[in-house]
């Protein structure tokens, strides 16, 4: 991966933490009904202007968690691991999300946390974007939002540090999957806002959009269930 990531681009950043008591939003309405806990393992672009976020959720049964979002037009929900009292799933979400609209306006969204039926969300917001604009924007689109804290930090925060990613990436991926995986970090694809396509990194690699979704999905998965084999959750 010779290309410099958005992680790693220096330059002042403004951190902002928000919080929320809306019962429309499903991670603050179940914190509160179930008695659980929803804590975001990591978001990512999807295609068609959808996001899929990466929720690790302890304390319920997770067929609760399945049966309470599905009624919710703008949210498929997919349990990709489960353990006692918990489950890690992927919330693929089109709109009505605090996390979604943060993304939509050009901040990166890296701790949501729900507990008790109150969100908290930090999010980071490069240099290239005001930060202040970011978020009179987002407050005006989400009544009942709240400020807790701003603050400047050197850096955009990585999720995992490069060593511990280079590993993941050679003992959990298939050949094929590490190739798609790479290819599309390369072209920008995990960039906000995204420099390609997955039909245009799917060109670049001579094969169809489906067969790029489906490794590039998978090896997500993988990478996001393997954060958590060492958390505990068994």
């Amino acid at each position: 991966m010779s290309r410099e990531p958005l992680d790693r681009q220096t330059g002042p950043v403004a951190e902002v933490e928000f919080s929320f008591r809306d019962p429309e939003y499903p991670f603050v309405s179940a914190s509160d009904s179930e008695e659980c806990v929803f804590e975001l393992a990591e978001m990512v672009p999807r295609d068609g202007g959808r996001y899929a976020e990466f929720f690790n959720v302890t304390d319920v049964e997770p067929g609760r968690i399945l049966d309470l979002t599905a009624d919710r037009e703008t949210v498929d929900v997919s349990l990709l691991r489960e353990y006692e009292h918990g489950g890690l799933f992927e919330f693929l979400v089109s709109g009505d999300c605090p996390a979604f609209a943060l993304a939509e306006l050009g901040a990166l969204p890296r701790d949501v946390y729900a507990a008790d039926g109150e969100g908290r969300i930090v999010a980071e917001i490069p240099p290239r974007h005001d930060p202040c604009d970011v978020v009179d924007r987002f407050l005006d689109e989400s009544p009942g939002a709240e400020v807790v804290r701003k603050q400047r930090k050197e850096a955009v925060t990585p999720l995992l540090p490069q060593s511990g990613f280079t590993e993941l990436l050679a003992e959990r991926l298939t050949d094929r999957q590490r190739e798609v995986l790479c290819a599309a970090y390369e072209a920008g694809y995990y960039d906000w806002p995204r420099d390609c396509t997955g039909e245009e990194v799917a060109e670049s690699l001579g094969i169809s959009s489906a067969t790029f979704s489906e490794h590039i999905h998978a090896a997500e998965r993988k990478l996001l269930a393997a954060v958590f084999d060492g958390s505990g959750a068994n």
